[in-house]
């Protein structure tokens, strides 16, 4: 006798199956009954924990097609490596996103005094800056900030953020951050007399940063003092980017400025 399914269902009205897809660390998946977007930080027997960009932590079953991955329903299953879970990080700490295209760039700007900042920021914040949409362009100095603020414009949906170096109380660059008085141009800066101080001595293999007298040139002073060749702090400045892996290696004093920057321009700080 000729054997017949007992599923009459037509193929073409037969729901399509659900891809299995392993939870690898720092795969970004989203909850759809929550909305919550997060990577993978933890798989274990019948969970999956995530990690939105702002630290917070959720944790989901591993239901089938329980998730949305680049706005496809998959089911998450546990990878075969029995090896614990670690995402991957980008330099600035963040979770990385595997294969993420960089998005159309805001009309919003990060400007940095100088081009060896926009160098090391560029370097630690890259990955996130690309992701966010965000572009850094430096600053030959500060004395017309707030002219160049009024030629930018900034507005609700362009905002400008600004990070000044040696941003001290009574300092000439503290008087000029503050004679900028939008509310969508946001000034903030570091206590260093030049970027370079920003990159820890334990990460150079320094003691210290040398104390250099005031009316000698302060890159000069510290080649000097260190045993450095002065005739071209260029170079020396590219060897102690070199030594720059993370934001490990930096300063908490630039850490924290470089991220408000980035939280205000992309709207995520706030006003």
């Amino acid at each position: 006798m000729r054997q017949y399914s007992a599923d009459l269902t037509p193929p073409w009205k037969k729901p399509k199956p659900v891809p299995e897809v392993p939870a690898e660390p720092g795969l970004v998946v989203e909850e759809p009954g929550t909305g919550f977007c997060g990577a993978v930080i933890r798989c274990e027997a019948g969970t999956v924990t995530l990690e939105d960009r702002f630290g917070k932590h959720r944790v989901f079953p591993l239901e089938p097609g329980g998730f949305l991955l680049e706005g496809r329903v998959v089911t998450l299953v546990r990878p075969s490596s029995s090896a614990p879970l670690r995402p991957a990080r980008t330099a600035s700490g963040s979770i990385a996103v595997p294969q993420a295209r960089a998005r159309v760039a805001r009309a919003g700007r990060i400007y940095v005094e100088g081009r060896h900042d926009a160098e090391l920021v560029e370097k630690v914040w890259g990955d996130d800056l690309r992701i966010e949409g965000v572009v850094v362009e430096y600053l030959e100095g500060v004395d017309d900030l707030p002219s160049v603020v009024s030629d930018f414009s900034p507005g609700p949906d362009a905002r400008l953020g600004v990070l000044v170096d040696h941003l001290v109380p009574g300092s000439k660059e503290w008087r000029i951050a503050e004679s900028v008085t939008s509310e969508h141009a946001l000034v903030v800066g570091h206590p260093f007399i030049d970027i370079w101080q920003a990159v820890k001595p334990a990460s150079l293999g320094i003691e210290a940063w040398p104390v250099v007298p005031r009316g000698q040139d302060w890159k000069t002073g510290v080649c000097r003092a260190l045993g450095w060749p002065s005739e071209n702090t260029g170079a020396v400045w590219q060897a102690i980017l070199k030594r720059v892996g993370s934001y490990r290696d930096l300063e908490p004093e630039l850490l924290g400025r470089v991220e408000e920057l980035i939280d205000f321009v992309t709207g995520s700080g706030g006003a």
